[in-house]
């Protein structure tokens, strides 16, 4: 049996004296959490910032450091590409899916070259180039990359322009952008302190939140926050319990945080009356190669295709558990594998070949004729330059030829063990719901009214997402609106 403790609030009436006092609490160093104490402190707040961890960082420094800007950025205009505002939030609104907060897309796209200009004054570099094909990373320092923008159906949405945004870094560019952010705070005279835990909010008298209870090395401190408390503590990834009661799809799958993401912020701010949002979704990292997927086919355990193999690959991901339970594999033929460099390819080699399709069918187990169907079908079409099913682009398109290959993405990404056991759910998963949150980063509770002195971003907060998602949206939702909610606290 799992034993808690209480996440009620405290009343100050009961607090005797406070350990330390702040004029803005920040709970949570990652992006969110760096920029609003920024902010707060630029317009003459004290701001201290808590971290449960040693350190700064959290699920912001593993990312991959995109940020999903547009309408009409630096980046965008020196690799020819014309956007606008209402463009880039019509793809939006699309992309992330049923229950997506238009107004917060709205106002973000609005905002996004400003934003842009502001990340670049913190230091943030962005290198004018292009990365032009379907990748989770691109293993360049290219600053510019498409996330699905030019892919069925948001072709027919919006006029196709890369947004995804990385800092000048090859791969995981998440470090490099965090350290600039907590840099800036920190000249901005920011203070931290670490390895403390928030566990209770502490509430005035008109339910007004005016500091924290945490836990330091084993004591309790009261902290109080003279004019706001903002929680950036990450999503829930991490608590199985929470997964089970509100996101059960994402129950047994690799955890995409630092380990930290165990939804302390909600609940403390839950235990006093903060509503929730989009607490059931979750964003899928499939295990596959976007270079492989789109130069083959996708298929599921009846051998059909589902979705168009050359769209954003977390969209695929999310198709394949949510509608399929993982069960999809990626077929392709040898000349399609050998296009892929070595180094794009992480590791992960067929797990199933065959010199014919219909040996293939045989050895994936699939219904009797049902892979045959599928691939002969692509390849008429494919051989025509179109495909009527799914609207994968001319560009990833051309009839499939023996030998074949099958990629179980069950297997994962990791490279086979000497048992060649490569097992593994295929999903690498975390969460989008949070706290209900205003435009400017106020808590509201069940009867929609903001908790006085109450804020949230990040992953702690429901911010852009509905259903679906798009790389750099996360952070770029993080460090936009946890600029909002630190500014706002500061008043």
């Amino acid at each position: 049996m799992t034993v808690r403790k209480s996440v009620a609030p405290r009343a100050a009436a009961e607090v005797k004296s406070y350990d330390i006092e702040t004029d803005v609490l920040v709970v949570g160093y990652g992006s969110a959490g760096a920029c609003a104490a920024f902010e707060a402190a630029t317009v003459g707040a004290e701001v201290l910032v808590l971290d449960r961890a040693g350190g700064p960082g959290g699920a912001s420094a593993l990312s991959g450091g995109e940020i999903y800007l547009g309408g009409g950025t630096p980046i965008q205009r020196a690799c020819g590409f014309d956007d606008s505002p209402e463009q880039m939030a019509a793809f939006l609104v699309a992309a992330l899916g049923p229950g997506a907060d238009v107004a917060k897309i709205v106002h973000y796209s609005e905002h996004s070259v400003a934003h842009f200009h502001w990340l670049v004054d913190r230091g943030v570099p962005f290198k004018p180039s292009l990365w032009n094909a379907p990748a989770w990373v691109p293993p360049t320092d290219d600053g510019l990359m498409w996330l699905g923008e030019n892919s069925w159906p948001f072709t027919e949405i919006a006029i196709p322009a890369p947004r995804g945004h990385r800092p000048t870094a090859h791969d995981f560019g998440g470090r490099l952008l965090l350290d600039c952010l907590v840099s800036a705070a920190e000249s901005a005279g920011v203070t931290a302190q670490y390895d403390t835990y928030a566990t209770n909010l502490i509430l005035g008298e008109d339910g007004s939140v005016v500091g924290v209870v945490a836990r330091h090395y084993g004591k309790e401190l009261m902290i109080r926050a003279r004019r706001g408390c903002v929680l950036t503590t990450g999503g829930f990834v991490d608590n199985d319990d929470m997964l089970a009661a509100h996101a059960p799809r994402l129950l047994g799958h690799t955890k995409v945080s630092a380990g930290t993401d165990d939804g302390s912020g909600i609940r403390i701010a839950q235990a006093a009356g903060a509503a929730v949002r989009h607490m059931s979704a979750g964003q899928v990292g499939a295990s596959l190669i976007p270079g492989f997927a789109a130069r083959g086919m996708i298929v599921n355990h009846r051998g059909q295709r589902f979705v168009n193999e050359d769209t954003y690959p977390g969209r695929i991901g999310q198709a394949a558990l949510f509608g399929h339970d993982m069960n999809v594999w990626v077929v392709l033929d040898e000349q399609g594998y050998e296009e892929v460099p070595e180094r794009e390819r992480w590791g992960v080699r067929p797990t199933h070949v065959a010199e014919s399709i219909d040996e293939l069918d045989e050895l994936l187990a699939l219904p009797p004729g049902a892979l045959i169907a599928t691939m002969n079908r692509y390849n008429e079409f494919a051989s025509r330059g179109t495909d009527p099913d799914f609207h994968k682009a001319p560009r990833w398109l051309r009839p499939l030829s023996p030998p074949l290959a099958a990629i179980d993405v069950k297997a994962g990404v990791r490279p086979p063990s000497e048992s060649g056991n490569r097992r593994g759910t295929g999903a690498s998963v975390f969460t989008l719901g949070g706290l209900h949150t205003t435009l400017d980063g106020h808590v509201l509770n069940l009867d929609g009214l903001p908790i006085p002195g109450l804020f949230a971003a990040g992953r702690a907060s429901s911010g852009l997402h509905g259903e679906g998602y798009i790389s750099g949206t996360s952070l770029g939702d993080a460090t936009f609106f946890g600029r909002k909610a630190g500014a706002t606290a500061a008043h």
